[in-house]
């Protein structure tokens, strides 16, 4: 199966990866999981058809190039797109990450590659703000390969272990729990402050 769509495996894979990080109207896009699950993969894959050191590389290189050209699009565009006249650019996803990208400064571009949504939003937001390229570079390098490496080995140490070899769809649906959890914990801890008094 997977020598049939050789080619098509790695095309597909570097869209995902690339869309997700570079195109604001899909934060939706399993990024955490995909990798451990490409990588898990990779380990139970007899016919060699997924190189994990070729997929670290190509995607990657998706990751990069994906915020890359989101910050553009920030750069270009600033807050008009958060207008109100297109649904899929929702302001409070742009707010919550300025909030963030406030707070942290660069290190933001490093630390939301590990927080799904708010890593779509961040190269926007560094865009509008005008972050000097080179220093938004610095950090989208460190943060996007360290991301794709940690997701991707993770799934192919795993993958090796008998007992995900025959539970892989668990494993797979554990991985998507876990990278929702930031998204949950943060709707949570806005659902309770808008309970407050006052709020």
């Amino acid at each position: 199966m997977l020598m049939r769509y050789h080619e098509w495996i790695y095309a597909f894979l570097f869209v995902i990866i690339f869309a997700e990080t570079g195109l604001v109207v899909v934060p939706f896009l399993p990024g955490d999981s995909l990798l451990f699950g490409v990588g898990a993969l990779a380990a139970v894959d007899s016919s060699g058809t997924l190189n994990v050191g070729w997929v670290f590389i190509l995607l990657t290189v998706a990751a990069l190039t994906g915020n890359t050209l989101n910050y553009a699009i920030g750069w270009q565009l600033g807050r008009r797109a958060f207008s109100g006249r297109y649904r899929f650019f929702k302001l409070s996803y742009l707010e919550r990450t300025e909030l963030y990208f406030r707070r942290h400064g660069g290190l933001m571009v490093l630390v939301s590659r590990f927080m799904p949504i708010v890593r779509t939003f961040t190269p926007f937001v560094a865009g509008i703000g005008r972050m000097p390229y080179l220093r938004f570079q610095a950090f989208n390098l460190i943060g996007g390969a360290a991301w794709v490496a940690l997701f991707l080995f993770g799934g192919f140490v795993f993958g090796n272990f008998p007992w995900v070899h025959t539970h892989f769809s668990v494993v797979t649906l554990c991985v998507i729990a876990i990278s929702l959890l930031p998204m949950l914990v943060v709707a949570v801890r806005d659902r309770l402050e808008s309970a407050r008094p006052g709020a």
